[in-house]
């Protein structure tokens, strides 16, 4: 096994996560991984690469509901997926509020196998 160098632990998301863009409103994939810094996305439309996007997804918020997280996201590559008209997209947060990092880090944790 090969082990995981990044900074911040990174949670692989077990269930469908939708990705907004928040300037058209439209789903623009799905959550592969994410950390605090950063996220994969597996998009479903294509993407701009060095871009500045605005996105939304939701995670749970330890009661059985929702919490919408809004960052702000610089694209830094993206590579066709298997899936026709698919990519993977790989983007650091820009910016992140921090009750949403909180949040955000409370799921990571909660959902990572102990160690």
């Amino acid at each position: 096994m090969i082990p995981d160098t990044r900074r911040a632990p990174r949670l692989q998301v077990p269930a469908l996560v939708p990705v907004t863009d928040t300037m058209t409103a439209g789903v623009i994939g799905r959550l592969g991984n994410v950390s605090e810094t950063g996220m994969l996305l597996i998009a479903s439309e294509p993407l701009t690469e060095d871009a500045l996007y605005q996105l939304r997804f939701p995670v749970p918020d330890g009661r059985g509901g929702e919490v919408p997280i809004d960052v702000g996201v610089h694209l830094l590559w993206r590579e066709a997926a298997q899936a026709p008209g698919h990519f993977w997209a790989g983007f650091r947060f820009l910016t992140l509020e921090k009750g949403h990092r909180e949040r955000l880090r409370q799921w990571i944790e909660s959902s990572l196998p102990a160690s």
